[in-house]
């Protein structure tokens, strides 16, 4: 087995192996799971750090494995009304969703009652397989995790939690 400590500032080239992670695997810490050729892998890298896409991760025997992105279960919100959009961004991230943005639509992991939440507010929501690439979040390189995140005041919970917070 393969041990990762660490993320590498070098390119993958064509040789490198490769590793198809969804999201909920490249925020782990420590991992066990196998390349697209059958090499075993475990990481271990500081807490918090969530694996990119094109991520390079280099091995206690120099061998560097690349990070990509799967292709998972999403939902996808279009609209071409900005504010509309901005209001649909406004519910999810009051309910600590995961998001990706990109320009005229957003994503988050699929999710039934979101999606018919989004609807409601008059937008158009399909489910579809893409990578997803949320973003990092407020306290991304403070040592604060983006996926279950972390709170100033020493709590988490997953998106499903109903509580106010003062922030």
């Amino acid at each position: 087995m393969k041990e990762c400590y660490e993320l590498s500032d070098i390119a993958a080239d064509q040789s490198a192996l490769s590793i198809e992670l969804d999201f909920q695997q490249r925020q782990k810490s420590r991992h066990r799971a196998t390349t697209a050729c059958g090499q075993e892998l475990a990481w271990f890298l500081e807490r918090g750090r969530v694996l990119e896409h094109g991520d390079v991760l280099r091995c206690s025997d120099n061998t560097l494995i690349q990070i990509v992105a799967a292709e998972e279960t999403v939902s996808q919100v279009s609209c071409t009304d900005p504010h509309l959009l901005m209001r649909g961004a406004y519910h999810l991230g009051n309910r600590h969703v995961p998001l990706q943005i990109g320009e005229g639509w957003l994503r988050y992991q699929h999710d039934h009652v979101l999606d018919a939440m989004l609807q409601g507010l008059g937008l158009v929501v399909e489910c579809c397989q893409r990578p997803f690439h949320p973003e990092n979040g407020a306290y991304h390189g403070s040592g604060h995790s983006n996926g279950g995140h972390a709170h100033s005041d020493g709590h988490s919970h997953d998106h499903d939690s109903s509580h106010s917070h003062e922030h």
